[in-house]
Order: structure tokens, then C-alpha cells, then sequence
């Protein structure tokens, strides 16, 4: 494998030097973390798994017109994406209560949101994240009031198809995070969906017996976390046909 210069490395992730200008490889660990990384764990074949649903996903939305930076996947562990200048912000769309919505705010859990409420969070981890307001973003410049109207529509946009499919196949979609970059072509910008969609990033509940497919089976010690993320790919219809076999990882040259 050819050598790349590794550029980032993140809890879940690495980025690498792409093969063309303004493009990142990424490539997905099986690394696990939770509660600010204070939780440190490895799932065996992650990796592989959200590769290939953030792939079906990134690609689907793509169908319907929401701008993404994914170009397409290059193996069972690596993407080739486009290089764009990450928003700090996660922005996370509820539609059932549940985590720290529930114990921030005393509602039970699994309990239905009249509407989708969408909160960003400052994406610093030394600081864990904190909530942030539209006036926080807006005053220290992580994003204009332009830049947020944008994120908005293609939040509830994600959110509508996202909550269509997993219905489709039995799955509820509770909450999910997203991540947004600022795309350069020529002189235009334009805000694209970037990060990744998969277990996660997202919480996913059986429909009928709301039982976990997604990372609270590890953040809360529920077992069989390998099995609710293949369960994911399996009803989406794409778990890979070698299974979650490993390959190496990449070579890197610092």
C-alpha cells in the first residue's frame, strides 16, 4: 500500500493525504470511545461497518440533492472524501428524548418530541463539547447567520429522509449528530455535510422492541455491540459479503 502522509487522527478516525489535490482519505478505526473519551474501548470490526453504512447513506443523500464531501469508498476501510474546512459545531437532531436530553431536562426516556429540536454543541474536548447557542456561533465567528440557515435546512432535510429510511426497515431513529464543512470551488462556498452517519453518530431503535442498535450498547455496557452494528447493515442490506474481516491498516508516513 502506498505510503500517505497521516494529517489528522481522531477518536474514530484517520485522515490522510489524498491522492489529488483538495481531497482526504479516511480511513475508520475500530477504536470506541464515550463520555469524552473517559470510556476507551475497541469494537471489533467497526470500522468496516460504519464505512460502508456512511457510504450507503452519504450516497443515498446525494440521490436527493444534499451536498456531502464523500467521493466514494475505496476499500473496507477508507474513503476518499473531499477536503473542506470543518464547521466546529456537532449538530445534533432529536426526535425521541434519550441521553442527555433526558437527564438534563428530567424527560423519561423514549418519550416522542412534539417536534425535531436541533441543538449544536462546540466541538472542543477538553471543554466536553458544551452546548452553544445560535448567538454564541454568530459572536466568536465559527459560523455566520448564513452559514446556519444553511446547516438548518439540510439538518431537517437529512433528518426527514434518515427517519424514512430506518422506518422502512424497522429501525427508529431517536437522535443522530452531524458535522458540516465550508466546500472551496473556485471562488464559490458552499456548505456540504461532512463527518460520517452510522451507529455511532446516531441512536437507532428497534421499532418494535426499542432494543439499542447502535454505540449506548457500549457506552452502557449492554454487550453484543458487534452484533447491533452488523444488525444495522444487515437491514440496510449491505453488511459486507466477507463479513467484518480485517484488513491492514494503512501505512503512514509523518
Amino acid at each position: 500500500m502506498a505510503r500517505r502522509r497521516q494529517l489528522y487522527e481522531g477518536k474514530a478516525k484517520i485522515l490522510f493525504e489524498g491522492p489529488e489535490p483538495g481531497t482526504l482519505v479516511q480511513y475508520f478505526k475500530d477504536d470506541a470511545t464515550a463520555f469524552n473519551a473517559q470510556k476507551k474501548g475497541v469494537i471489533t470490526g467497526k470500522g468496516v461497518l460504519n464505512n460502508r453504512i456512511s457510504e450507503f447513506i452519504m450516497m443515498r443523500l446525494a440521490e436527493i440533492g444534499v451536498p456531502t464531501h464523500f467521493v466514494r469508498r475505496l476499500n473496507m476501510r477508507e474513503q476518499l472524501i473531499r477536503e473542506v474546512e470543518i464547521i466546529p459545531l456537532e449538530v445534533v437532531i432529536r426526535n425521541v428524548a434519550a441521553g442527555s436530553m433526558s437527564t438534563r431536562l428530567g424527560i423519561p426516556e423514549g418519550t416522542a418530541l412534539p417536534r425535531s429540536i436541533i441543538e449544536y454543541y462546540y466541538k472542543n474536548d477538553q471543554l466536553g463539547d458544551p452546548m452553544v447557542a445560535e448567538e454564541h456561533i454568530t459572536a466568536f465567528g465559527w459560523a455566520s447567520v448564513q452559514d446556519l440557515d444553511d446547516i438548518m435546512a439540510l439538518a431537517l432535510r437529512v433528518n426527514d429522509f434518515l427517519t424514512g429510511l430506518f422506518l422502512g426497515v424497522g429501525i427508529r431513529l431517536v437522535d443522530f449528530k452531524l458535522e458540516f464543512g465550508r466546500l472551496w470551488e473556485n471562488e464559490e462556498m458552499r456548505i456540504v455535510l461532512a463527518d460520517e452517519i452510522s451507529p455511532d453518530s446516531c441512536r437507532l431503535w428497534d421499532t418494535k422492541t426499542n432494543e439499542k442498535l447502535d454505540k449506548d450498547r457500549f457506552r452502557r455496557d449492554l454487550g453484543k455491540v458487534e452484533e447491533a452494528y452488523q444488525e444495522v447493515a444487515r437491514r440496510l442490506g449491505i453488511l459486507p459479503e466477507a463479513g467484518t474481516r480485517d484488513m491492514k491498516g494503512p501505512e503512514t508516513m509523518q
